[in-house]
């Protein structure tokens, strides 16, 4: 699973040491940070693509983000999609929580769901919402989640 910067630079280390390595330097430079975690999709003739974002928040400071990009040849339904993008944010966070603990960052995950029922989306902000709290992730959906509506957005293809 490639993950690499906003400008294209691929990281060199698994995504957990990348992370890592990042919060360190983060502190040695006195940034207080909170990550944000969100995926887009788009759908096109015959796949799907989908861009996971990790967004690094520095207090006061701007932030920066990781990206994962993939390809899925499923055919599925708007709720399907959306839980899909929901599953892809969950398992980075899962995998990330320990070391964010760790660290003491604190986390949340975006949906790219809207919460106005007259959008398509919606039909799956219910199921969303219960499966990241339950988790015990801070849940975000739009208009609040710009992880997911913004900077996954940008760079799903």
């Amino acid at each position: 699973m490639a993950w690499k910067k906003f400008n294209g630079d691929i990281l060199k280390l698994s995504i957990l040491d990348e992370v890592e390595q990042t919060i360190e330097k983060e502190n040695s430079l006195g940034n207080k940070l909170k990550v944000c975690i969100g995926t887009d999709s788009q759908v096109k003739a015959d796949h799907t693509d989908y861009a996971t974002v990790i967004v690094f928040l520095r207090e006061h400071k701007g932030g920066f983000m990781y990206i994962h990009q993939e390809k899925a040849h499923k055919k599925m339904s708007i709720r399907e999609r959306m839980l899909s993008e929901v599953q892809k944010s969950i398992d980075i966070a899962y995998a990330l929580c320990p070391l964010l603990d760790l660290y003491e960052v604190d986390m949340e995950v975006h949906a790219d769901i809207n919460t106005n029922p007259h959008f398509k989306s919606n039909i799956a902000l219910h199921e969303a919402m219960g499966y990241i709290l339950s988790m015990g992730f801070v849940f975000k959906a739009k208009p609040e989640a710009f992880a997911s509506t913004y900077c996954a957005n940008k760079m799903v293809h």
